[in-house]
């Protein structure tokens, strides 16, 4: 399992033109395979008079699902550069439909592959990337007496906390990153001169945003 891999936050649609040639580039977030044929179908039936509606789609943390279409445009000026753009900006759970619409003068070859490129370029600036970091939820047990120090180092440390349970003791849970495990338990250990108790309970992807700058 990966530790993190990046996707969009949101759908969004851009708009290119190029020699009369009108290129509408979705962009949405899926999860399966059938989330992408079911977007591709919804955009095809949209623009049903549309020349093309080639499409690329990427999908699994590890990205290790890929698959493009030309839908008619020549082989490979289309549904590959869409899935190169995708490719270089490490995005997967992600899929792409660019709908052209011809506009009489013929683009050719190098043409086709940097105007569906460029498309889906613009869409991928138009919305917001994310990282998902895969965290581990850890619960803490302590004394009440040890609750200020451990939230102090906890939020100087920039550790969330998910939540606080109180009974004859106080438990919190902690999220952090999965690669930080041992060396949280360590200061969480050192912080409460090791009068706590420290169980790891589960993981799970979290979403943090990220900004285009920080992305490339």
């Amino acid at each position: 399992m990966n530790n993190k891999y990046l996707t969009i936050q949101q759908s969004t649609v851009a708009e290119y033109e190029i020699n009369k040639s009108r290129f509408i580039a979705y962009l949405e977030r899926i999860a399966t395979e059938n989330e992408a044929i079911e977007f591709i179908g919804k955009i095809k039936k949209k623009h049903w008079d549309a020349r093309h509606n080639c499409s690329a789609y990427i999908i699994g943390e590890k990205a290790n699902f890929q698959k493009a279409d030309d839908d008619g445009e020549p082989s490979g000026t289309a549904g590959k550069p869409m899935l190169e753009v995708l490719k270089k900006n490490g995005l997967t759970d992600v899929v792409v439909v660019v709908t052209r619409y011809f506009g009489g003068i013929k683009l050719g070859a190098g043409g086709l592959i940097r105007a569906y490129g460029t498309s889906v370029t613009n869409a991928i600036s138009a919305t917001q990337i994310v990282e998902k970091v895969l965290f581990s939820r850890l619960a803490v047990t302590i004394d009440y007496t040890l609750l200020g120090t451990l939230e102090n180092n906890l939020h100087l440390s920039k550790y969330i906390i998910e939540s606080k349970e109180f009974t004859d003791k106080v438990t919190l849970n902690i999220l952090v990153p999965k690669t930080t495990v041992s060396s949280v338990k360590e200061a969480i250990i050192n912080w409460t001169s090791s009068h706590c108790s420290i169980t790891q309970l589960n993981e799970f992807f979290y979403e943090i945003s990220v900004s285009n700058e920080e992305k490339s």
